[in-house]
């Protein structure tokens, strides 16, 4: 097996927006009760959510490799099946092995956090990550790929969102005593979806004829429109968040200028010329969760 060729698939790029909530989640854990703060749980959630997030790269590779979209006319970058640096074979045997690294490092993670599985938190907790390997390989791997039928964006939303935010508080509280982190969750569900948009705006021409996407369903101009109504709804959720959990700190407003940056340039730009605005709001993403989670360690709650 060619390693480099396995590493560009494993695209590393998409990291910092998968442990972007993980990561709030966890500091704002620490920040409601600073004795939760246990190391060994806060390793394996990120090493849980590091493989999951490979293991989703590795699997839509394959499917869009099998599906044809990864053709000639694809805008984005091509991977390395497609370049014929690495067998099907081989790949499915990555797939297998980031798979078995989710169960490990998410089986250790909720040990470390409960000291038992035989409890009602730890064990919804395993049945809650078995469903998330399994999500992670039928994204669009497989017949009927839910994102393939124009699911993603609900998907993408859940998983980047409602469960990285929420799923790490809950593993680090071990409970839900605080309503207001939801604003949160669904400001980064948002966000996250947003970067899905963008990337199905830049390859409409490829995945036509080969999945559903919502750029597909209601055109360009409209997923554009779609994008700005994202973005603002997650800036206005943390406004939310930030006015009911009295923190009145604002630091994370100066984030509002690379979000508005990345939105003139998504109303300006197509196909190819949008890649670029995709790291943009990535990066952007995780520098509001680490402000957000600096802001509330730092505050009395």
């Amino acid at each position: 097996m060619d390693i480099s060729a396995a590493i560009h698939s494993m695209r590393f790029r998409t990291l910092p927006l998968s442990l972007a909530g993980v990561i709030l989640g966890i500091m704002l854990a620490c920040a409601n009760d600073p004795s939760r703060a246990h190391a060994g749980t806060i390793i394996f959630i990120l090493l849980t959510t590091v493989c999951l997030q490979i293991l989703t790269n590795l699997s839509n590779e394959l499917g869009d490799y099998l599906s044809g979209t990864d053709g000639e006319g694809r805008e984005g970058p091509i991977y390395s099946l497609a370049e014929g640096k690495i067998t099907v074979k081989d790949f499915k045997k990555l797939i297998v092995f980031f798979a078995i690294l989710s169960a490990i490092f998410g089986v250790v993670m909720i040990w470390c956090a409960f000291g038992t599985f035989f409890a009602l938190k730890p064990a919804l907790l395993l049945l809650l990550g078995a469903c998330a390997i399994w999500a992670a390989i039928r994204y669009m791997l497989g017949k009927n790929s839910y994102g393939s039928k124009g699911l993603d964006d609900i998907s993408v939303f859940i998983f980047f969102g409602l469960a990285s935010v929420l799923g790490s508080y809950f593993v680090m509280a071990q409970t839900f005593d605080d309503w207001t982190i939801v604003l949160t969750a669904i400001a980064i569900g948002f966000f996250s979806v947003g970067v899905l948009n963008v990337n199905n705006i830049r390859d409409m021409e490829s995945d036509r004829g080969t999945r559903m996407t919502i750029p597909l369903r209601i055109g360009e101009k409209k997923a554009k429109t779609y994008q700005a109504c994202l973005i603002y709804g997650g800036l206005t959720c943390i406004l939310l968040f930030d006015i009911f959990s009295a923190h009145l700190y604002f630091f994370w407003a100066i984030t509002i200028i690379p979000f508005m940056m990345h939105l003139r340039g998504v109303y300006k730009h197509s196909g190819h010329d949008l890649d670029k605005y995709l790291p943009m709001l990535v990066l952007t993403t995780f520098a509001l969760c680490l402000i957000l989670g600096i802001e509330a360690l730092v505050s009395p709650w």
